[in-house]
């Protein structure tokens, strides 16, 4: 989606940056003259001091952030891709349930689901087609292996017919031509005799005589065939048939199974042809049924009654330029679009710095003002703390961690909108009768916190043990008494020397012969500390001639999460960041 820079947050943030730069050149300078002062062996006619203090102290974190309403319905676009905007609800006002607050264009999507109903309709058709063709191929396969049982079966009943039947006629009808040749044989022979006797005692003629041996002859050769048949029958004509009989059953049986084979194959093609258009159809169906959901949700109705708020009003983008919601302007999927609260609930979403996470607990007390209700206050309780850090403010500044943190106020607020600044003070501990000094009175020389207390011979050093700090005063638990006079702009040369001399030499007054000049705040040690604002809460007013820029000195408070080294700089992102992200 297109961005484009937000007018009203663009002017403030050239304001701080130009502030910030006179703040920071205005130190550098300070520190040049003031050096140069001090080279010249010149020293300052009045050192800023203040005197420890003894009475209650608050221990707070302040971060700037903005209202959130706590029930809420997040709408999102759930239209694929990119979209425009056409129909966009007024922002504040207060709708009802299944009111339209945004349509998106779906001209697009309507053009598509036209192609898709005919694409829809095709595999209607071809799955219909593929459907009645399985039908069509179960009966034709179910033909064909009947017709190829009904031959397997006839060939076996072929073979069991001419085995029990067939052959043992033939061969009845060949023993019954040889006994009858045979007989004819015999009288023919026995007329032959008688003829032979009549034809030498000239009774009969020599024709009848040629007639009867001729009779014999025929007869003879009818029987030698008769025979001659039977043996053709056994030791031929028999085999041959058995082995074409057999043969015919196992091709029939064969067939048989080829038959079955095909009509499988045919099946099982027709059916996962049956299946292939089937899921054509049903993922054409499918899209169908999507591009219908895609045009119903390019239409977004209130899922219940509240108040329209966008879901770009109080947010800052990563680079600060994002778009405010508009008609004719570009979503994407699964962007946020309306806010719609549905109870007054209220809550404040600031970002806790990593120094200060270690205070920070939920259900501690916080006090909450808004900058559009001046002279307001506002309790709540840190009810969440995020797990890690804001991936915005790591993009924007690797070196600055901020952890978003969620702040429920108490009861129902009316007057509160969402989207509006705000600043919240969490109340990590409330000190009572305890010693407090300014927090840039304290310096780590080597690892140990140290001051420097006026004695009679100038500044000396001590060291101290400190506790927790509220970015103004830190609360000191052993070395130094209340009334004690400290130096507010304690030497750097002797944390320097330490840090460089692990044995360093005792300390020396600052006002001794050969002792260091005390130094001249410079730009990076005036520097106010972060989340710095206004006076002490339960302290009073500070001692007189305190300077208006501190330092926090390192380790500072318990546990040594908020701590950070006297010789550390904050880093431009610390410098510059928004109101909003402190």
């Amino acid at each position: 989606m297109k961005t484009r820079p937000d007018s009203a947050a663009a002017p403030r943030r050239l304001i701080i940056l130009v502030a910030g730069g006179l703040v920071v050149a205005g130190a550098v300078i300070a520190g040049v003259v003031f050096g140069t002062d001090l080279a010249g062996g010149g020293k300052a006619e009045q050192e800023s001091t203040s005197a420890a203090r003894r009475g209650a102290l608050v221990i707070s974190v302040s971060e700037a952030g903005t209202i959130q309403a706590r029930d809420q319905v997040v709408i999102k676009s759930e239209v694929e891709g990119q979209t425009t905007v056409i129909f966009l609800e007024e922002e504040g006002k207060m709708v009802e349930a299944g009111a339209l607050l945004v349509e998106l264009d779906a001209s697009g999507l309507q053009d598509k689901r036209v192609d898709r109903d005919i694409a829809v309709q095709s595999a209607e058709a071809a799955f219909v087609s593929a459907r009645e063709n399985l039908a069509v191929v179960k009966s034709q396969a179910a033909s064909d292996v009947a017709d190829a049982e009904l031959k397997f079966r006839f060939a076996k009943e072929d073979l069991t017919q001419y085995e029990n039947g067939e052959f043992p006629r033939q061969r009845k009808e060949a023993e019954s031509k040889i006994t009858l040749a045979q007989e004819e044989l015999k009288n023919a022979a026995e007329t032959l005799r008688w003829s032979e006797k009549l034809f030498q005692e000239k009774y009969i003629s020599q024709t009848e005589l040629d007639r009867d041996r001729l009779s014999e002859n025929r007869a003879r050769l009818d029987y030698e065939l008769a025979v001659s048949a039977l043996e053709l029958l056994d030791e031929f004509t028999h085999k041959r048939q058995l082995d074409e009989l057999k043969s015919a059953i196992l091709q029939n049986e064969m067939a048989l199974e080829r038959t079955k084979c095909k009509a499988a194959a045919d099946i099982v093609e027709a059916e996962a042809q049956l299946r292939a258009r089937e899921a054509e159809r049903d993922r054409q169906v499918d899209q169908l049924r999507k591009l219908d959901d895609q045009i119903a949700k390019a239409r977004i109705v209130a899922p219940s009654a509240g108040m329209v708020v966008y879901a770009t009003t109080g947010r800052q983008g990563w680079r600060g330029d994002d778009e405010p919601l508009h008609e004719g302007g570009t979503v994407r999927e699964r962007e946020e679009l309306i806010h719609l609260p549905t109870t007054n609930s209220m809550m404040a979403v600031v970002k806790i710095r990593e120094t200060s996470l270690d205070k920070v607990r939920v259900g501690q007390e916080v006090n909450v003002t808004v900058d559009a209700l001046p002279g307001r206050e506002f309790k709540g309780r840190v009810a969440k703390i995020a797990p890690l850090p804001d991936a915005q403010s790591v993009w924007m500044n690797p070196d600055l961690k901020v952890y978003p943190t969620e702040i429920h106020l108490e009861g129902e607020i009316s007057e509160v909108r969402t989207g509006m600044n705000c600043r919240a003070e969490i109340f990590v501990e409330r000190l009572q009768n305890v010693v407090y000094v300014p927090i840039q009175a304290v310096v780590r020389v080597g690892s140990q916190p140290a001051v420097f207390v006026a004695g009679a011979e100038g500044f000396l050093q001590r060291d101290v043990e400190i506790g927790l700090d509220n970015a103004q005063m830190v609360h000191v638990k052993r070395g130094l008494e209340a009334g004690e006079v400290v130096l507010l702009t304690p030497p750097l040369q002797a944390a320097a020397s330490r840090a460089l001399q692990p044995e360093a030499a005792p300390a020396v007054p600052t006002g001794a012969p050969g002792a260091p000049l005390p130094a001249q705040p410079d730009a990076g040690a005036t520097r106010a500390p972060e989340g710095a604002e206004g006076a002490p809460q339960g302290t009073g007013s500070e001692t007189e001639g305190r300077p208006r820029t501190r330092r926090r000195p390192p380790g500072m408070g318990e546990g040594g999460g908020g701590e950070r080294s006297r010789r550390e700089r904050p880093s431009s992102g610390e410098k510059q960041a928004p109101q909003g992200e402190r």
